[in-house]
């Protein structure tokens, strides 16, 4: 979240990406109550109406079974009478951990489904590690009095006041019906309080629900608006991200600078310079007996190209105009790296012919090649 007391009026900027990602890191994602309030009074109206018909005749069997054998369970004294309190007790527990086990299942559910349907999950240590700023009373007094603070507690009196007038109506209505009716039986009052209590919890589902998602809507969007960014955060953002601008352009200059350096080293030691003629150059060097492939010592294109034929020119290296040779060379060729082995064979041929002019054999270069006098 933002920090407190700082100037919102600044931040003028959506949060960027990273903004977001550093957020949830420390584990500041808008989360929503009522999300998971919705998912248990869901799971409270499906165990009504679905499984406590389900689960109360095996648990009045379970009670059951305990008092009618209350009467002749032997009980001993000292350890031993302990021994067989546990075991009815234990019995007594499995039989009804047994039964209830769908219950607890629907309510881990749902409480699993709350936290999930929010969609930000985070596990970060940020959040439980202590913070002195927390114990402050000033502080604590200033989160009480925010809007979010007062938000809740509308909201809260707002659920009390609908539910509550749902309820009270609700009874209103099932009392009016009992006195209306001849021959009400009284096995007849479990399943028709039944019946109102999941006409309640329908009901209030339908406003959990409806509340839970302009909730969370509320909250994702109070939360983006306390990300918002400054212009300077953003820049800022921008110079961590990429550096400051005159660090990258030395870095560059210092780069570009050990690149002029190298090629002026690996230039005149190639044996040959293809061309495309004026637009790329890429320097191949050979040796019989060291070299399996031609080597890429340096290439180029427009100005570093120019530079290379120069570099060439000054010491005598032959300049080879073959131009799909050299602009698929350039495109792929790795420095200080062999050449690809389908080009194997055209620079072959173009190397024989370097080779032949250093013994003085006057012979045609190979086809699509041309030497370059300037």
């Amino acid at each position: 979240m933002a920090e407190e007391g700082e100037d919102q009026s600044t931040k003028t900027e959506d949060p960027t990406p990273r903004k977001l990602s550093k957020a949830r890191e420390k584990g500041d994602v808008p989360h929503s109550r009522e999300a998971g309030t919705a998912m248990m009074i869901l799971a409270l109206l499906i165990l009504t109406v679905f499984l406590m018909p389900q689960v109360a005749s095996p648990l009045m069997g379970v009670l059951s079974r305990v008092f009618e054998t209350a009467g002749t369970a032997q009980i001993g004294e000292g350890r031993a009478g302990m021994q067989d309190i546990g075991q009815v007790a234990g019995l007594l527990s499995r039989g009804i951990l047994i039964v209830l086990a769908p219950v607890m299942g629907l309510f881990l559910l749902a409480a699993v489904a709350g936290v999930l349907l929010q969609g930000d999950i985070v596990i970060a240590a940020e959040r439980i590690r202590p913070k002195w700023s927390k114990l402050s009373p000033m502080a604590g007094f200033k989160r009480m009095i925010s809007p979010d603070a007062l938000v809740e507690f509308l909201k809260s009196v707002l659920k009390v006041l609908v539910v509550g007038a749902v309820a009270v109506w609700l009874a209103y209505r099932a009392v009016i019906d009992i006195w209306q009716s001849e021959g009400f039986l009284p096995e007849a009052i479990a399943p028709y309080f039944q019946h109102y209590v999941a006409v309640l919890l329908a009901i209030v589902a339908v406003m959990a629900v409806v509340v839970a998602l302009a909730d969370t809507i509320y909250k994702r969007l109070r939360w983006i608006a306390k990300q918002r960014m400054s212009v300077k955060d953003v820049r800022d953002e921008i110079k961590e991200q990429e550096g400051d601008p005159l660090i990258k352009a030395k870095r560059m200059e210092t780069r570009r600078k050990r690149s002029r350096q190298r090629m002026a080293t690996a230039v005149p030691e190639a044996t040959v310079i293809l061309t495309n003629p004026t637009h790329y150059a890429v320097a191949l060097k050979y040796e019989q007996g060291e070299h399996e492939a031609p080597i890429c010592t340096a290439k180029g294109a427009d100005l570093m190209a120019a530079q290379i034929r120069k570099l060439a020119r000054d010491a005598g290296v032959p300049v080879i105009e073959n131009r799909p040779l050299a602009r698929k060379l350039y495109e792929i060729a790795e420095i200080d790296e062999p050449i690809p082995v389908e080009h194997w064979q055209a620079a072959a041929e173009i190397i024989r012919f370097v080779f032949d002019l250093r013994q003085n054999i006057r012979r045609q270069p190979p086809a699509g090649s041309s030497i370059r006098e300037d």
